[in-house]
């Protein structure tokens, strides 16, 4: 039914990860195959294409449905619908930011300080349409080339500064580069082209395999509970944990309780040990596949 992009390069690994946690992995021939397919009735075809041109295929109608991020449909101008966030990158859950940063010995703390460097300003960045936009509504006259890799290598002899992307700065700061400010923070996104998002039997399906997705991406942040509790110390477990609603508790034949609850994954090791000191006994930490509202 539905015609899905992907994307190739920095964001394919993670991807592909994520559509196998939520039960719809992609198959394909061998790692550079274009062409793939998913095991599911409502994905007819999918291809994995560079993430720079997916929004433009998805807004032409070529896909019905594409991941990309939110800085390359600014980028592009795309006119598509998001369907909604899909919170990881190529190696956090972290949103990447598109930054504008200067040699770190630069004078320049803010955009309107560049106004002070060589005019018209050299720029080097793989965004020249979202960097012009911003450096316009600065008032700053650029000379913005289009860079094809290794942009943080072209400060100072090449460019007065660049316009990149970031998740969490290493790169630009091993290459001696200083964050002046964020242009944008960027999501990865599920996009559909408008047409076939106001097909309510399109869109219904979309929505279905955005409420895997997103389900999947939230199970990793937590971890299912279970453990049994004596009567005198029901009330004191309770109190500790961190429950995403109201745990579960079942009152156990024998005496006692047995309570489960899911929990953030980042609490579990003090919460275990926390729980066996308030007298609860036969602990199980489970992994989660999915977490649906």
């Amino acid at each position: 039914m539905l015609r899905l992009v992907l994307p190739k390069g920095s964001l394919e690994r993670a991807t592909l990860e994520l559509f196998a946690a939520a039960d719809l992995a992609v198959r394909r021939a061998s790692e550079v195959d274009y062409r793939a397919s998913i095991a599911d009735p409502r994905v007819d075809d999918v291809r994995i294409l560079r993430p720079q041109e997916i929004p433009r295929y998805v807004a032409d109608g070529l896909f019905d449905l594409g991941i990309t991020g939110r800085d390359w449909v600014e980028e592009l101008g795309a006119e598509v619908v998001s369907l909604g966030e899909l919170r990881y990158s190529k190696a956090t859950g972290n949103p990447i930011r598109v930054v504008l940063a200067v040699a770190d010995d630069s004078p320049v703390r803010t955009l309107a300080d560049l106004g002070s460097l060589a005019s018209p300003l050299r720029v080097s960045t793989e965004y020249p349409e979202l960097t012009r936009r911003a450096l316009s509504n600065q008032g700053i006259e650029a000379d913005i080339s289009l860079s094809y890799g290794a942009t943080e290598a072209k400060v100072p002899e090449i460019a007065d500064c660049v316009v990149e992307i970031t998740e969490t700065g290493r790169a630009l700061r091993a290459a001696g580069l200083r964050v002046v400010d964020t242009l944008l923070v960027s999501y990865t996104e599920l996009i559909a082209n408008p047409k076939a998002a106001a097909d309510p039997v399109k869109r219904h399906a979309m929505e279905q395999l955005l409420t895997l997705l997103q389900g999947a991406l939230e199970a990793r942040e937590k971890v299912l509970v279970k453990l049994n509790v004596p009567s005198e110390q029901l009330a004191a477990v309770i109190d500790v944990l961190p429950s995403m609603r109201s745990p579960t508790v079942s009152e156990l034949s024998g005496g006692g309780y047995a309570v489960e609850t899911v929990v953030p994954k980042s609490e579990i090791n003090t919460l275990i040990p926390a729980l066996k000191d308030l007298g609860a006994s036969d602990i199980l930490e489970l992994a989660l596949s999915k977490i649906v509202h």
